[in-house]
């Protein structure tokens, strides 16, 4: 088992890492005490948290406490942290991907990223992609990047590596031992970033991963996050 410290610096994902997946994703919330648990964390490690999620940076501001440093969008558009942007995606691109919407298929645009949802369709997965690729193949700059019954359409620039590797770059992170704690194939890069930086990559629940530990579920997440207090 991982055992944090006061000299870390905490990435955390929020979906299916802080709170268990749901069909309706506008319902999702931290659970009962998780909020302080967090706020609790942030002061112990002198503001080195930051939560790094693929929801757009105003819809996860909206679910965590405002004096969290946050990056949405796959890093992309950030809170407290410098850089990223808040470009859009092109409108042909999203018009095509829209095209596809219907069935259980829903269309998300996330500033410069798109999500395609199937989770009312899971069926329709391994077609859907196929789709979704065909049409992004078209666009140089961007990728395609498959989750839990999800596929985004990605800018290249778009990554929690890139992002946690950022935050590395300044205070009060700079100097610590990243950790970063994630459930999905979007967490990877992040994951990655933070052992190459002689960190840890803690992936929550099950699928391969490169991540060196592994938790089974956000409970244990938070079982884990209070030990340090």
């Amino acid at each position: 088992m991982v055992e944090l410290t006061r000299g870390d610096a905490l990435f955390l994902d929020f979906d299916g890492t802080l709170t268990a997946i749901q069909d309706d994703a506008d319902t999702v919330a931290l659970p009962l005490g998780g909020a302080q648990t967090l706020l609790d964390i942030f002061s112990m490690l002198d503001g080195a948290l930051c939560l790094i999620s693929g929801r757009d940076r105003d819809d996860l501001a909206a679910r965590v406490p405002d004096t969290l440093p946050l990056m949405g969008n796959h890093g992309m558009r950030r809170r407290f942290i410098p850089g990223g942007t808040d470009g859009h995606a092109p409108s042909d691109l999203l018009s095509k991907l829209n095209a596809l919407a219907g069935d259980g298929i829903y269309i998300e645009p996330k500033a410069a990223v798109i999500a395609i949802h199937y989770r009312q369709a899971p069926e329709s997965g391994d077609t859907l992609l196929a789709d979704v690729k065909d049409i992004v193949g078209h666009f140089p700059d961007y990728r395609v990047e498959h989750g839990k019954c999800v596929i985004e359409a990605k800018p290249a620039a778009a990554s929690k590596g890139g992002a946690l590797r950022d935050a590395m770059q300044i205070a009060p992170f700079m100097g610590r031992r990243p950790v970063m704690i994630g459930d999905d194939t979007t967490d990877e890069s992040a994951f990655a970033a933070a052992q190459g930086l002689g960190g840890v990559g803690i992936k929550v629940g099950k699928g391969p991963t490169c991540a060196d530990s592994r938790l089974a579920c956000p409970d244990d997440v938070f079982a884990l996050l209070v030990t340090l207090t």
